[in-house]
């Protein structure tokens, strides 16, 4: 596999009423190779999402090298998809033309509605297409997300936990087809989750954050084979491991 996202020595500061400001990242190392799905976990606060919007090209770090295909990352690129927390849904857009945006902005009409219907399809909306966002569920705004973003075809994916505010059921149902549509379009995926089951169902690898400001803890490689099963005890001890690496007092608060 070949390393697509290269990024070293990741340190990002805010500025504020402290003239030394707010340091979220310091030395923050990651690669991702194509294809494979990598999560980064780690307390709140600690820097993940600050991280993610670096390599969406969102913000520019304080100092270190961000390389994505081989070239600096200058700024956003449709090759680089996003999907955010919430589903940020354009509320006066129906389903359809939600999912749509994106080609319509990029003026590709050439078989757009047959692509349109696909992701329709694929992502279990049939019959709410022409619904708006306030009238459908978090779970179905959530895949009306997912959809606008995978129809760009984006060869990275960046996930910031989009599936936090869902119940578990949904979540669990959409973790499956989130699996299908990686495996199916080749994408390499980087999810910041809280959740270390969601890490260890989904991911090839987690990378661990300390606390503020950000560096590297550790790495677990899940080295279990597709579809998991979350109650056997060799998924249950990858959850242990990565919980291992976070600091003690953490792991006395959530251990049973």
């Amino acid at each position: 596999m070949a390393v697509n996202l290269l990024a070293k020595n990741i340190s990002q500061t805010f500025k504020n009423e402290n003239r030394e400001g707010t340091c979220a990242l310091r030395g923050f190392n990651f690669e991702t190779n194509k294809p494979e799905i990598v999560g980064i976990v780690g307390l709140s606060g600690c820097g993940k999402s600050t991280f993610l919007r670096l390599v969406a090209g969102l913000d520019k770090p304080t100092s270190g090298e961000l390389i994505y295909n081989g070239k600096p990352i200058e700024g956003p690129d449709y090759n680089r998809g996003f999907i955010f927390q919430s589903a940020t849904l354009y509320d006066w857009l129906n389903i359809y033309d939600n999912i749509a945006f994106g080609l319509k902005a990029r003026k590709v009409f050439k078989g757009q509605e047959q692509k349109v219907d696909e992701y329709i399809e694929l992502m279990g909306l049939k019959g709410f297409e022409k619904s708006y966002p306030h009238q459908v569920s978090g779970g179905m705004a959530a895949r009306a997300s997912f959809a606008r973003t995978f129809i760009q075809e984006p060869e990275l994916v960046l996930l910031d936990e989009p599936l936090s505010a869902l119940d578990a059921f949904t979540r669990m149902g959409i973790q499956k087809e989130l699996l299908n549509i990686q495996r199916r379009t080749q994408a390499t995926f980087i999810l910041v989750t809280h959740d270390l089951e969601e890490a260890v169902f989904l991911c090839d690898r987690v990378v661990v954050m300390s606390e503020r400001p950000g560096r590297n803890v550790g790495e677990v490689t899940i080295d279990l084979e597709h579809p998991r099963d979350r109650t056997s005890a060799e998924f249950i001890d990858y959850r242990k491991k990565i919980l291992g690496l976070f600091p003690q007092e953490f792991r006395e608060r959530v251990e049973f």
